[in-house]
């Protein structure tokens, strides 16, 4: 039929079909049993997710010491020196690790910096020898010690 309209260039019907053309839609088991597929798949995609979030909370480490790079200096090939903000309970010290990289994210520089019991607010400004030129420096890791 429609092979046929379309040879003649004329479409008169719908090229699918009407409601009528398709067959009921089932009630009863059928139909509940597919509910409950959905919703133990929708119960197992929560559970996958929630258990996600919680690894990814959990790599973070130890959320109570919070650092920021400020500013660095990296003008000279030798050395670099850097500015940063260390914010942790102040009853507790915490042993921070600075690395510089150069242009391919090679590191070129670390030092362990020791940040004492008393504050909870560090400003700080350390020196790091480098092999090579660095390009930037970040606080790889703070952790309450």
């Amino acid at each position: 039929m429609v092979a046929s309209e379309a040879g003649q260039g004329a479409q008169t019907g719908p090229v699918l079909g009407t409601p009528d053309d398709f067959p009921e839609r089932p009630d009863g088991p059928a139909r509940r049993g597919r509910f409950v597929v959905h919703l133990v798949i929708a119960v197992l995609v929560t559970i996958v997710a929630g258990g996600w979030g919680y690894v990814m909370w959990a790599a973070k480490g130890d959320t109570e010491v919070i650092d920021q790079v400020i500013t660095f200096d990296a003008s000279g090939s030798e050395s670099v020196t850097v500015t940063y903000e260390i914010y942790k309970p102040s009853d507790r010290a915490a042993l921070c690790r600075l690395r510089a990289t150069d242009v391919k994210h090679v590191e070129v520089g670390t030092r362990e910096v020791t940040i004492p019991a008393g504050e909870g607010y560090v400003r700080r400004s350390d020196r790091l020898e480098t092999s090579a030129q660095a390009t930037s420096v970040h606080v790889q890791y703070c952790y309450l010690v």
